[in-house]
């Protein structure tokens, strides 16, 4: 449709025929989220829509029929999703027009206020004529109606701002200035009353989450002042119809003493809005794993992290769809104090659960499994698989049982030593290979969960790694002649079986498995011919090292790397070479 008579036609006034005009082009332009603006026409294009935007955000102050009013924001809905077109509803008056529109409004434009009484308007009294023309003026939210009675009006004003946060920067301020989290709260608070569509709902809460995710101010804001974990915590309990038999103890209600995994799916409604949840739960958490919490936050924690062992054992509709769910419920938990994990382990043991120690270890056995999929799937690893990685080594840091458990699901008593760690299909195997995955963060977190499982014990991580595998983090901890970091862990049963004690003299500590013997390649070497081949092996790593080509390290009393120096190689040189005896270990491996 031409952009120039459209805009002729809406100058005229007539709501009729503004409403026919506006339904034809929404119609046409309705599939159109694409637009790509670099030659001189498109630039005037761009004018062209910048003054539609102008003039239907004008007419949306007079007083309009719902059809025109219905049609008047499908067409913002539309401008606005070009980047280069949201100009005309950046400003303060715009935006706070929209949020009227959208029912969650703080603050509103004087546009929208003539022919109101009287005491609705005294907030533009002592203001100059710059700022009242500009809309500024606010009012109280009892002087408008905060809701507006079509919902279908509401979903349009509430995706057209979607639209002007993730497009603008200066729409994100403006959406802080108004306050409009706090319009969204409220209705939030409301959304269990059945008199709100699942569509406002949704918008409420994607709009929600844009905002917390853009707005560092936003988020503080609604996690303090408007207490956001407890209310989208109720909001979450709310959406998936959780009843409480126990304090920290959740199920379905209706399905009271029904085991998790036979509970009925989550209908697609009901996944949508409690990932909009969760997502926006992640943004305002995002920094609580790094901070104390005092007694009161934690209870909230708890209470959330309740709900979120439920949201855990619960499918939705379809492999995909429960998949994505539980992705966004795991982000979520990595958020949470670490001593507030343990609710996950507080459901009593019922038939069918998975019992460890007289311990229900379901929701354990499950981020386990969640864990596993990730790497077998092996697509974006730091994304995808370090979020499960990261929840799993934290709860097994702080929790003996979860340690237990997972140590007998991962490294169980080592029997095959013909293969190396690496080599096979065992979720051991697959961790061992991450230990040398090119992303740094996904080596180390696949190290530091295979260390947390050995106790942090250096002898016993080498045994199941291979001292190969594990010398990148024990040099990074200092530990390369052994010992162990400080930590308290309990004792553990024989770990040894009868087949590593056999071949435990044979296994090369380097590699973890016990190799063919090889050739001796100096024997038959007098002791000159072999002090004649270790000279000239230490010059050519002299060499290399002058021409910068590699930098000999070596290991300092302490167990760090640190560089050797032109003065080391020529000690070297002249002064027998003698192995240090390493320090005793206390270890034993009757413990584990």
């Amino acid at each position: 449709m031409d952009l120039q008579v459209l805009i002729e036609q809406i100058e005229t006034g007539e709501q009729e025929i503004v409403l026919t005009a506006l339904q034809s082009f929404n119609k046409q332009m309705s599939h159109c989220f694409t637009f790509s603006r670099e030659g001189k026409t498109d630039r005037e294009e761009v004018k062209q829509q910048k003054h539609l935007g102008e003039l239907v955000m004008g007419f949306l102050n007079r007083e309009l029929q719902p059809p025109c009013l219905q049609a008047c924001l499908e067409t913002i809905r539309i401008l606005s999703r070009d980047k280069h077109g949201v100009d005309p509803f950046i400003s303060c008056a715009a935006m706070s027009t929209l949020a009227h529109y959208a029912g969650i409004a703080t603050i509103y434009p004087a546009t929208l206020l003539k022919g109101r009484p009287v005491e609705c308007q005294v907030d533009n009294e002592g203001r100059d004529e710059e700022e009242t023309a500009e809309g500024s003026s606010t009012v109280k939210e009892s002087c408008l109606a905060s809701e507006n009675p079509d919902q279908e009006v509401i979903v349009e004003a509430l995706k057209s701002i979607c639209n002007i946060l993730l497009h603008n920067e200066t729409g994100q301020v403006v959406a802080a200035e108004i306050h409009l989290i706090k319009g969204l709260a409220k209705r939030l608070k409301q959304s269990h009353s059945p008199t709100w569509s699942h569509e406002v709902l949704f918008f409420d809460l994607r709009l929600t989450f844009l905002l917390t995710a853009l707005r560092v101010d936003v988020r503080a804001q609604l996690a303090r002042e408007l207490h956001g974990i407890r209310l989208l915590g109720n909001q979450l309990d709310a959406v998936l119809g959780l009843c409480w038999p126990d304090r920290l103890e959740t199920t379905r209600a209706g399905f009271e003493g029904m085991p998790p995994e036979q509970l009925p799916p989550l209908s697609r409604q009901q996944t949508e809005l409690a990932m909009e949840i969760l997502k926006i739960l992640f943004n305002i958490t995002f920094d609580t794993n790094r901070r104390n919490v005092d007694e009161e936050e934690a209870a909230e924690y708890r209470h959330l992290g309740a709900i979120l062992r439920h949201c855990l054992m619960s499918q939705s509709d379809g492999e995909e769809r429960t998949e994505e769910f539980h992705s966004h419920t795991v982000n979520l938990l990595g958020n949470l104090p670490l001593p507030c994990l343990d609710v996950l382990l507080m459901p009593k043991v019922q038939q069918g659960s998975i019992e460890y120690m007289g311990v229900n270890m379901d929701a354990v056995n499950m981020l386990l499994d969640f864990m596993e999929k990730r790497l077998e799937r092996g697509h974006k690893l730091k994304e995808t698989l370090l979020p499960s990685l990261n929840l799993l080594t934290e709860s097994a840091r702080i929790h003996r049982e979860t340690r237990k458990f997972l140590r007998s699901k991962v490294l169980p008593p080592l029997r095959d030593v013909t293969n190396k760690p690496e080599v096979g299909n065992t979720l051991r195997n697959k961790i061992v290979r991450l230990m040398t995955h090119i992303d740094t963060d996904v080596k180390d977190c696949a190290a530091e969960f295979l260390f947390i499982l050995c106790k942090e014990r250096v002898s016993r991580f080498i045994k199941y790694t291979g001292y190969g595998n594990a010398a990148g983090l024990l040099a990074a901890r200092g530990l390369l002649r052994g010992g162990k970091d400080p930590g308290i862990y309990s004792g553990d049963e024989d770990s040894e079986t009868e087949e590593y004690r056999e071949a435990k003299s044979r296994i090369n500590p380097i590699t973890g498995v016990v190799e063919e013997d090889q050739p001796n390649p100096m024997e038959g070497m007098t002791e000159e011919q072999k002090e004649y081949e270790a000279m000239k092996l230490l010059n050519m790593f002299d060499k290399l090292s002058r021409t910068n080509v590699i930098q000999p390290m070596q290991l300092d009393m302490d167990g760090n790397m640190r560089e050797m120096t032109t003065k080391d190689l020529h000690k070297l040189t002249h002064n027998p070479v003698f192995q240090p005896e390493e320090p005793a270990d206390s270890d034993t491996e009757d413990e584990a």
